[in-house]
């Protein structure tokens, strides 16, 4: 039977395999990103009242409104930003979502996309699904913003730029003020700035793109891994009305549940719990990847890139490759990030998500 070619286009998901791998055998997973202590109980009691308020009916699409409200207060909070909770947020089944929503929105066939690479694997399959044609810029080092080198990439057919800061898998955080003078050189083009893993990082309200007010970018923000609650699948984007609201006809209806509205929207109107709680994951976090780093630096050959996230990209020694110390490591029940087929890796690099200290000394 004839299936579409844009499916030929993609591979089965390294993470999701990694995942089901882990719960077959038992095995310390160092491969995904997400801290490996409770989500907070502020959060966990909000999900329990809702489930026993029977809050259990379809949730507004674009998010409920007391939510947005909810984020429209902290961006005022966090970036001085004056946002209009009812045309500038949408609420969806986390960034994600979010990424196909913007493209859906802003991107047609024959167009252009410009990603740095290396990247989060959908970022491709999003541009693809929109018939848009993705083009490359390297991107993984630590040298500043080159914006002359940047803009051999731009055409009259580019549409957007898609931005991940701190990067996945490298950890390279672009500040957003370095970012504002890319965005101010191509006003026409959308930048849309995936900040997914930012709220890991310390002080990292100076350090977003939002700060800078343009309005031409759309950030996306995910809520799920800072707290600890991937499952739940929340996260939002927030941009010019226009853009929100092309983005909210391309969100699936009710791909967002009502027991993750309620309950992250319960812990964003109680701001100082949650902020001892990210403050507390920001230097756990830290503390682990020092000590991973001072365990794989005793090896020689090993190189680990600085970091801020909750993961860390490693080059392996040339005798190694990224699938045989993968496969070693699975003996001893360990999974990593085989990182070769990231665009824009070999196969000498692999991404570590440390752990508490007693399961990193194993």
């Amino acid at each position: 039977m004839h299936t579409s070619r844009r499916t030929q286009l993609f591979t089965e998901s390294v993470i999701r395999e990694m995942t089901r791998v882990a719960q077959q055998h038992d095995a310390i997973n160092l491969a995904q990103g997400f801290p490996d202590f409770p989500a907070p109980d502020l959060l966990k009691e909000a999900a329990a009242r809702a489930i026993n308020a029977d809050l259990n009916q379809y949730a507004i699409t674009w998010g409920a409104k007391r939510l947005r409200e909810a984020v429209a207060t902290k961006y005022y909070d966090w970036y001085g930003m004056d946002v209009n909770p009812e045309t500038e947020v949408t609420v969806t089944c986390g960034a994600t979502e979010a990424m196909v929503a913007v493209m859906l929105a802003v991107v047609d066939p024959g167009e252009e996309v410009i990603v740095f690479e290396p990247f989060y694997e959908n970022y491709d399959r999003d541009t693809l699904l929109c018939g848009a044609k993705p083009v490359y810029v390297p991107m993984w080092g630590r040298e500043e913003l080159d914006l002359d080198r940047l803009a051999d990439a731009f055409s009259d057919r580019t549409r957007a730029i898609v931005i991940n800061t701190p990067n996945n898998p490298t950890g390279r955080l672009i500040p957003g003020r370095d970012l504002s003078g890319l965005c101010r050189r191509h006003p026409r083009t959308r930048f849309v700035v995936d900040e997914s893993y930012l709220p890991f990082v310390r002080d990292a309200e100076r350090e977003s793109i939002a700060r800078q007010g343009l309005a031409n970018v759309i950030v996306l923000l995910s809520i799920s891994k800072i707290f600890r609650i991937p499952g739940l699948r929340i996260g939002f984007l927030v941009a010019a009305p226009e853009t929100v609201a092309a983005c909210s006809q391309s969100v699936w209806p009710w791909s967002v549940n009502s027991l993750a509205h309620s309950a992250v929207q319960y812990i964003a109107e109680h701001p100082e719990p949650v902020r001892e709680f990210v403050l507390a994951t920001r230097g756990r976090l830290e503390n682990e990847r020092e000590i991973f780093r001072g365990l794989l630096e005793r090896h020689p050959g090993f190189t680990v890139f600085p970091a801020c996230a909750s993961f860390m990209l490693v080059r392996l020694p040339e005798v190694i490759s990224s699938g045989q110390a993968w496969a070693q490591l699975a003996e001893d029940r360990i999974l990593i990030r085989d990182c070769s087929n990231f665009h824009g890796l070999s196969d000498r690099f692999i991404r570590i998500c440390p752990k508490s200290p007693e399961l990193s000394g194993r």
